[in-house]
């Protein structure tokens, strides 16, 4: 790509762009929801056309795209139309991939689910197997046994390929360099995700460095030209000239998007017991859903649940939250519930309508969504105000929601769950499209969120920051409680077929001990299970203490950001607590493990 330049009407997307992919790239495509990723990609695929610049691709290459969005107008089944660029004697690559990739070829495009197009289209283009992927999100829609796959396919593959995902973990397991859009600017490091956080920290902080050298220099060179004024008749009109252009200069810096000011407060405290269910048991036709299933909820707890696509983990939430009948078995909600949800499918957003009537209306009890004011936990808000606050601007706000991005569309969903107070939260696949410093803020509103959370998801990384147990659904009715997240689970059960090496890894090295010995029986299985999870949540406080403190070692943070200053001290102070909290209560559990 030579000089590429694009603009949608307004400011420019890209300007005088050049970047090279090369044989065999493995690319994490990287930045802030908006800030033109799928533009960029769509660009390379060319089906975006630049105002200025050329792309190259050298003769006897091929590019393909993973469409989000597939046409599949004139074709009668998902098979015929990812078979559609291959000859008779490679169909086999099509049913190949429809196996890994759980889609059925012989489905009819006309009632197909969006999520089916997609995993067809990925599966196209894994079977026309181009000298260079272009993947866009290619995870979503995918449960983990297919997104492991996945990745077993791209790690063998000898194509290029450059991925967008807010899955961490696959983009930490395949990526060899990292492209980052961020304000206009594209930045490669040739180095995987893994690298991508440190770099980015280290590149606003020279940014950060500069543009404060910079604001000295105009200041002493703003008191040079006062002071000349009554100490020379003559000032030297170069130097002011020069002090205009650095000034031209600060202007013309674009300030860095900030992170969602998202909050989470939770209503009146539920019961203790928030769910009790005993011997659940419920099939459809002969499909056996769950059989004999039970649990108990109690307030504060986070459950996952987690399996392959079509397993009924949906059912089963319907089941625990009331909302359907089980064959046989008991279900006993606590007291006071106050319930909200978020919808994997977006259903709750009328993509017809602007952000403002989205955030406003509620048909159920008769509102149109004309309102300039929303009720945020209990308190009103102009629209404009707390649709600011995660990160809309004012252009934004009366635009249609089918506009948005993915994860646009998920930022909306999670100012409507947000605007409310509740005590319970059920997410489903709430971090599909989410940028990395949304994901981090989500994670940690999860973390001090004082209700309990029932969470779908298939984001591994995700799984293994938030959960506290998960439910795993793995068919013929079974369905299992183990505690911990996603890797304490395979820990416990063993890596699925086709799991792979890479789902073994952990979120963070152990840090007290490399190798706990195994516990004597005096350690109850809760104990056993928080002295080998302590290390970890004992190593990420740590990360977190030492982030906040280099937040805090800005000696004009209070000044320049009052608000951020008192955020970052309280929870500093927080993770202070829980820090010490934590290394009390493992060396509590050594030394009984130890008699």
């Amino acid at each position: 790509m030579n000089g590429i330049s694009l603009t949608f009407g307004g400011d420019p997307i890209f300007s005088d762009l050049d970047l090279v992919v090369q044989p065999g790239d493995r690319v994490a495509l990287v930045g802030r929801n908006g800030s033109g990723k799928s533009t960029l990609m769509k660009v390379m695929a060319g089906l975006v056309e630049a105002d200025a610049g050329s792309v190259v691709i050298p003769p006897g290459n091929s590019v393909g795209y993973m469409e989000q969005d597939p046409k599949m107008e004139g074709f009668a089944t998902l098979g015929d139309f990812a078979a559609s660029e291959l000859d008779p004697g490679e169909l086999y690559k099509v049913e190949r991939a429809g196996e890994g990739l759980k889609f059925d070829p012989d489905r009819p495009v006309n009632t197909a689910s969006g999520g089916e197009r997609r995993r067809a289209a990925l599966a196209k283009l894994m079977a026309e197997a181009p000298e260079l992927m272009l993947l866009d999100e290619p995870t979503n829609h995918l449960d983990i046994e297919a997104i492991s796959w996945l990745e077993s396919e791209l790690a063998a593959t000898r194509a290029a390929f450059v991925l967008i995902s807010h899955d961490r973990a696959f983009l930490r397991a395949l990526t060899r360099a990292t492209l980052w859009v961020d304000r206009g600017q594209v930045r490669r490091q040739d180095k995987g995700f893994e690298d991508f956080e440190a770099w980015r920290d280290k590149v606003w902080e020279e940014e950060d460095m500069a543009r404060h050298k910079l604001n000295r220099l105009i200041k002493s060179e703003s008191r040079w030209a006062v002071e000349g004024i009554s100490a020379r008749r003559k000032r030297n009109m170069g130097r002011v000239r020069a002090l205009q252009d650095l000034k031209a200069d600060r202007a013309s810096q674009i300030s860095r998007q900030g992170t969602a000011a998202m909050d989470l407060e939770s209503g009146p405290k539920s019961g203790r017991k928030v769910i009790e269910a005993e011997g659940l048991s419920k099939r459809f036709g002969d499909k056996q859903i769950i059989e004999g299933f039970s649990v108990t909820v109690q307030r504060g707890d986070r459950i996952a649940f987690v399996g392959p696509n079509g397993i009924g983990k949906t059912t089963l939430l319907k089941i625990l939250l009331g909302q359907e009948q089980p064959d046989a078995g008991q279900i006993k909600l606590g007291t006071n519930l106050d319930i909200a949800v978020f919808d994997q499918t977006r259903d709750q957003l009328d993509g017809n309508a602007s952000l403002w009537e989205n955030l406003t209306a509620d048909p159920l009890m008769g509102i149109s969504g004309k309102a300039d004011q929303v009720m945020v936990r209990g308190q009103p808000k102009h629209v404009v105000g707390y649709l600011k606050e995660f990160l809309f601007d004012e252009r934004q706000v009366r635009a249609p929601v089918r506009s948005l991005s993915g994860g646009e569309k998920a930022r909306l969903l999670l100012a409507r769950l947000m605007a409310r107070a509740s005590n319970m939260l059920v997410l489903d696949e709430p971090t599909n499209d989410l940028d990395v410093e949304t994901l981090d803020l989500l994670q940690e509103l999860l973390d001090s969120y004082d209700g309990t959370v029932l969470l779908v998801s298939h984001d591994r990384d995700f799984l293994d920051r938030v959960a506290t147990a998960t439910v795993a659904m793995e068919g013929a009715g079974k369905a299992t409680v183990y505690a911990g997240g996603w890797s304490d689970y395979l820990s416990q059960r063993g890596p699925l077929d086709g799991a792979g090496k890479a789902d073994k890894q952990k979120v963070s090295k152990v840090k007290p001990k490399a190798a706990a010995a195994p516990p004597r029986e005096v350690l109850s299985f809760k104990e056993r299970h928080r002295l080998e999870v302590l290390p970890d949540e004992i190593s990420r406080l740590e990360a977190e203490i030492a982030k906040l403190e280099g937040l805090m070692a800005d000696p004009e943070l209070f000044s320049r950001e009052p608000v951020k200053f008192k955020k970052a001290t309280e929870a500093l102070v927080e993770r202070q607590q829980k820090l010490a909290l934590a290394e009390e209560e493992w060396l509590t559990l050594e030394e009984k493990a130890d008699g």
